[in-house]
Formats: C-alpha cells, sequence, structure tokens
C-alpha cells in the first residue's frame, strides 16, 4: 500500500464506527484500533534504515497515595501543548475538569487527544514535551477534589 492510500483509510477509520481493524496482505500489517487498551503491538520490519537511539535510563515516577495517574492510551510521542509557541495544556497547579484535554499523543501522522480521567489539580507532569511515551505510562498525576 502506498502512503497515501494508508492515510485516507486511516481517515476513513476514524470516521466510522469500527473499533478496530486489522489488514494482513502479503507482509503488510497495518492495525488500528481506537479503543484505549489495544492490544500488544508486534514491531514491523521497515524498508528504511533505522537510526538507533540511546536514551540514558531515567528514575521511573510513581503516583503517591494521594493522587490519580493519567496514562497513555497509545504509544506515541506526546505534545504537551498546541503549539511551540503557545503555553501547555496544564501545568502543575492547574485545575483540571474530568474530559479537559491535557495533552495530544501523535502515532502515525495522527493526533489523539488525551484527556483527563479525573477532576482536581494536577501535581506532577511525568513526561517531556515531545517525549516518546509508551501504552499505559503515567503522563500526568492528579489530585482528586
Amino acid at each position: 500500500m502506498e502512503l497515501k492510500e494508508i492515510q485516507t483509510l486511516m481517515q476513513k477509520f476514524e470516521d466510522s464506527d469500527m473499533r478496530e481493524l486489522d489488514i494482513d496482505d502479503d507482509g503488510f500489517h497495518l492495525y488500528l484500533s481506537k479503543n484505549k487498551q489495544a492490544r500488544p503491538v508486534k514491531p514491523a520490519a521497515s524498508s528504511q534504515p533505522s537510526k538507533a537511539v540511546t536514551t540514558p535510563a531515567k528514575p521511573t515516577k510513581t503516583a503517591t497515595s494521594a493522587g490519580k495517574e493519567i496514562k497513555a492510551p497509545l504509544v506515541g510521542t506526546v505534545y504537551l501543548q498546541p503549539k511551540p509557541d503557545q503555553p501547555a495544556y496544564v501545568s502543575v497547579g492547574d485545575h483540571v475538569q474530568k474530559g479537559d484535554v491535557v495533552c495530544v499523543i501523535e502515532a502515525m501522522k495522527m493526533m489523539t487527544e488525551i484527556k483527563s480521567d479525573y477532576t482536581g489539580v494536577i501535581t506532577h507532569v511525568n513526561v517531556s514535551n515531545e517525549e516518546l511515551v509508551e501504552v499505559e505510562q503515567p503522563l500526568f498525576t492528579v489530585a482528586e477534589d
């Protein structure tokens, strides 16, 4: 499949009522899901050369007993602000309502708004802008009202 065909297919999937789409065709595999917790993704063989990236190990951050975590529902690049020259969606100390957009995750050129599952105050931002995040990785810690 060509990139343009894949992008068209992704847009039609996004506009449809389908929750999952799985295409396997002669060595080509495409899996799309709108579910909050998707099945594990198998690494795909790329025809383009890949660049090895080494990152230093960071200590893992965990929520305290006084906080709930807003977690990443998918793998992708997290954006904490709408545009580079604009302020962050939320910062430590901001009050959020359940359903408020707290960040955006880009995966396969598709932007997904991440909304708060809780009403409360942001007590910790667990990720950096433009960081690659994994499924279920804590993005924010919220002290519920």
